[in-house]
């Protein structure tokens, strides 16, 4: 029984994350709904009713805690819990019509449910699924700590939700494409809202080098830049997805090469560049399943502007636009992370780095754009001023990509914000504080 419980709750969130993908008249919704609702049948005619709790961020259901679950769809049941919505009970006399109903219920925004959940529900015309309200704290700063809590996990829900495709494909084993597309699709949702604060993340998390860190951060550069640049929601998903694989090539590579401090020989040298073409090959299989998008992206991402790179081809062509705006991404990742083979470099050395490739490894204007998006000095690097002070840069002046908005952190806490564009002969930035050494003493204070 637990296990047809947990496959109907998979099968009902799962309809809910595709209808806020597509929408929930949409055919594949419908069909994704059509499959939900046919798993609960299988539930309810063995029980009346089924009552599925939120305690926590975990879904419950008697005395059986769903972590694997929950943790998989941790962003549905954040969705669910932003609409007070703590239990939700199916009835057996429960009809397709009523959840098909109910999952356009659950992807209105949150904006447009004025009332209480349940009564809403009920005027929708379902009497077959109840809710229930979660209890809202008044205080203010009680909603404002919720909110940076999600936000904190966001970037480890992302890195836990896209580390099963990945070993997926790197096994050869079947994928859900679908499922894939929604978790990316979800990092575009919160890139729309939260992009400061979510790149603050990813900017501090290079320092926590995991398997797909990397990968992750790339995704996610990827997709502010190409959103910034005027692409549609959707192709900045298909650009997450592809930033997603650039790299996958490199991780059936053996660590011990990756990794190893000091040059390569010319073997290993020869084994690393040929990720590429490993990576596209392995991708080709899933090509029904996430596009050829990434395919491109792996054979490509190195060929460089010039076509200096690899892999060498019989035949010259330039890079694809995506395949240029995942490299740019790619290597200003690279260069932010410390390694076994490097420090972490300040960022004012990595713009001078990548620029000095301009018109060779990069494309010129692309690169420029990407610095007056990100600035010099990206949002969360720890700064020393020249007045003494410490401060976090909060914000970036695109028309002068060397001076942004600096919160002052230290000895004066008491949030001031400098433009250092405004007070450019007064204060300027004498030096950046790695979150490794000298900065590390003031990260409590972001």
């Amino acid at each position: 029984m637990i296990e047809k419980i947990e496959t109907s709750l998979k099968d009902l969130l799962t309809s809910l994350q595709t209808g806020k993908l597509y929408g929930a008249r949409h055919p594949i919704t419908e069909k994704s709904i059509a499959k939900a609702y046919s798993s609960l049948r299988d539930v309810l005619t063995e029980k009346a009713e089924l009552v599925i709790g939120i305690i926590g961020e975990e879904l419950v259901f008697e005395k059986e805690v769903f972590f694997d679950l929950s943790n998989f769809l941790k962003q549905m049941v954040i969705h669910l819990k932003e609409r007070g919505i703590e239990r939700i009970a199916f009835n057996r006399a429960l009809e397709l019509s009523e959840l098909n109903k109910f999952i356009e219920f659950l992807t209105l925004p949150k904006e447009e449910l004025k009332g209480e959940p349940g009564e809403l529900l009920k005027l929708a015309g379902v009497n077959n699924i109840s809710i229930g309200k979660v209890k809202v704290s008044s205080a203010t700063d009680s909603a404002g700590q919720a909110q940076a809590s999600d936000l904190t996990n966001l970037y480890q829900v992302s890195l836990e939700s896209i580390s099963s495709p990945l070993t997926k494909v790197m096994n050869n084993e079947v994928l859900d494409g679908l499922s894939l597309k929604l978790v990316v699709s979800n990092i575009v949702n919160n890139l729309g809202t939260y992009y400061e604060q979510l790149f603050k993340l990813a900017t501090l998390k290079r320092y926590d080098v995991g398997t797909f860190t990397h990968l992750l951060n790339v995704s996610i550069l990827s997709m502010h830049f190409s959103s910034r640049l005027g692409f549609s929601k959707d192709v900045v998903t298909e650009i997450g997805l592809a930033a997603l694989f650039h790299d996958i090539g490199k991780l059936h590579i053996s660590r011990k090469t990756i990794r190893k401090p000091g040059q390569l020989s010319s073997q290993e040298f020869a084994q690393m560049e040929s990720h590429t073409v490993l990576g596209a090959r392995l991708l080709m299989q899933y090509v029904d399943a996430i596009g050829i998008m990434p395919v491109v992206v792996s054979f490509e991402h190195h060929l460089k502007y010039d076509l200096s790179g690899y892999p060498r081809a019989p035949f010259k062509h330039k890079q694809h636009i995506v395949s240029a705006i995942v490299s740019v991404c790619d290597v200003y990742d690279a260069l932010s992370q410390r390694r076994s083979y490097k420090t972490d470099y300040p960022p004012d050395m990595i713009h001078g780095i990548m620029m000095r490739g301009s018109g060779t490894g990069f494309e010129p204007a692309l690169l420029d754009t990407f610095f007056k998006i990100i600035g010099v000095w990206p949002v969360g690097s720890i700064v020393a001023l020249s007045d003494k002070r410490v401060g976090v840069v909060v914000e970036e002046n695109e028309d002068n990509i060397f001076l942004p908005l600096v919160k002052v952190v230290f000895p004066e806490h008491n949030g001031e914000v400098v433009n250092l564009k405004e007070s450019k002969d007064s204060i300027k930035i004498e030096r950046y504080l790695s979150p490794w050494s000298e900065g590390k003493e003031f990260l409590h204070l972001i």
